[in-house]
């Protein structure tokens, strides 16, 4: 059975849209880039596409220094720096965690803002800013992700979904960092450590899916699918589970077509 790395995706605004690339740098707390941008409310609290669908019309894309976001409903354009050092301090939550990150200006959370018809600010992690993943399953740190640095998923686990359901639908709905080709479905489900290249990730605990993965990515409409697939043969402790969340063992550089080896 061979097995090979089909895609790599980095979202740099957490819950906006992503772009894919041919590799990427690996890091302590995810993807190089990965979630290290958010929005937050007039509470401090994260936002995301549970609560305003329409943040999946809004897309990253690479620049040579920073990134662009588009609204794919009308074109319009913000550019962002990759990182941003300096600026307003801001406490902010994600879950239950509350970290100490950087706000913007008020010229771009204002643009977020009137994109998303909702007040909003947007906020920076800095590297100074350490957030651990839940102990109870791994050690280590994460960005602004919903709990750890990696998501890993297979494409056989998509094609055995999509062959259920009367409409086929595309990865991006689960947002994936890792996406792998080769093998049989949900075969991520059984994997403890795997090694890409000169990298190792452990394979912590099943992701539990939410109302995003019912969000077209280009349009924010909803409707059941695929929770309600996924519900039917997928359901563990009342959870959905669909791809396995990673911590990275060591670090290096990540490229599409490469090899994956199966350690246990």
């Amino acid at each position: 059975m061979t097995l090979t790395v089909a895609s790599l995706h980095i979202y740099p605004v957490k819950s906006l849209g992503g772009f894919s690339v041919a590799e990427v740098r690996t890091t302590d707390r995810g993807p190089e880039h990965d979630r290290r941008w958010m929005l937050i409310d007039a509470q401090g609290r994260f936002i995301s596409q549970r609560e305003i669908p329409a943040m999946a019309c809004l897309h990253c894309s690479p620049l040579s220094d920073g990134f662009r976001v588009t609204d794919v409903r009308d074109g319009a354009t913000r550019d962002l720096p990759w990182a941003m050092n300096g600026g307003q301090p801001r406490a902010a939550s994600v879950w239950n965690d509350t970290l100490q990150l950087i706000g913007a200006s008020d010229a771009v959370s204002g643009w977020f803002a009137r994109r998303l018809e909702v007040p909003c600010s947007l906020v920076y992690m800095p590297d100074h800013c350490l957030r651990n993943v839940d102990p109870h399953y791994a050690t280590g740190i994460t960005s602004l992700s919903d709990g750890y640095p990696y998501l890993i998923m297979s494409e056989a686990s998509l094609d055995d979904l999509n062959g259920r359901m009367d409409r086929s639908i595309t990865m991006d709905r689960f947002r994936p960092n890792i996406v792998i080709a080769g093998g049989r479905a949900f075969q991520e489900d059984g994997w403890k450590e795997i090694r890409i290249g000169t990298t190792r990730f452990s394979l912590v605990k099943p992701c539990g899916r939410c109302v995003i993965t019912t969000t077209d990515q280009r349009t924010g409409e909803r409707g059941p699918e695929p929770l309600r697939t996924l519900a039917s043969y997928r359901t563990v402790d009342n959870k959905v589970h669909f791809g396995m969340n990673a911590v990275g063992e060591t670090q290096g550089i990540l490229r599409v077509g490469e090899p994956l080896t199966v350690v246990t």
